[in-house]
């Protein structure tokens, strides 16, 4: 073998270890790759699910109407002691805590008369609930409102005997309430406790069970929906 032949084969000995060591990396490469892409494909298929917000599923035991203003639907909040007679609000399929938000109204019985005669004058401090089916206090929620002349109203409740077809009792103010729930509720009751009110012609505190203490509209529940199933394979 010639000098020239000898230094061909011994670059080629050379590249056999590099070739080799190239071989093995892409063949690692290659075999980690799909389960790379296969953990992609599993985290978009199983995506975090996004917050909602939406009116809750309400059971009202006294119903007054709907709001020809707002297009609200009002519900007397009764007071008791049991929170199956309160307003049942029941509470989506859920991952973590819920966020409850309502608005209450004071509830005035509107007179033209004494509205005309300047002795309308009242003033409302209403006093409400949010309870576990377990008789267990989640939070309470007040409302302080007066009332003057019809101005102060929120709104009017169609479907009454009055002029226009209006309703006599009238939701006044609007008091916001937010609140979150535990994760483990699935259901929870809007309970009156008491109503204090102001006249011209005294004050008078009602606490008797069934006597409407306030009003209340626009229920909703913010909540993450839970998570569907994973399927086995």
């Amino acid at each position: 073998m010639s000098g020239g032949e000898d230094w061909c084969a011994a670059r080629r000995a050379r590249r056999r270890p590099v070739r080799a060591a190239l071989t093995l990396a892409l063949a690692v490469m290659a075999a980690g790759a799909p389960a790379d892409a296969q953990t992609r494909s599993r985290s978009r298929a199983t995506p975090k699910p996004v917050p909602k917000t939406e009116p809750a599923q309400v059971t009202c035991q006294a119903t007054l109407g709907t709001g020809v203003k707002t297009g609200r639907v009002f519900c007397d909040v009764l007071s008791g002691r049991d929170p199956s007679e309160g307003i049942l609000i029941k509470i989506p399929p859920h991952s973590g805590r819920v966020t409850l938000t309502f608005d209450l109204h004071a509830r005035h019985t509107y007179s033209e008369e004494l509205a005309k005669a300047g002795k309308a004058f009242a003033r409302y401090t209403g006093t409400a609930g949010i309870l576990t089916m377990n008789n267990d206090l989640v939070q309470r929620a007040v409302v302080l409102a007066e009332f003057r002349t019809i101005a102060d109203a929120f709104d009017r409740i169609g479907g009454g005997a009055g002029p226009g077809g209006l309703k006599a009792v009238v939701p006044v103010s609007i008091e916001p309430v937010r609140m979150e729930l535990p994760e483990k509720i699935e259901q929870v009751s809007l309970l009156g406790e008491k109503l204090k009110v102001v006249r011209l012609d005294g004050e008078f505190t009602f606490a008797t069970p069934g006597q409407p203490v306030a009003i209340v509209s626009n229920i909703q529940v913010e909540y993450r929906p839970r998570p569907a199933p994973r399927r086995r394979r």
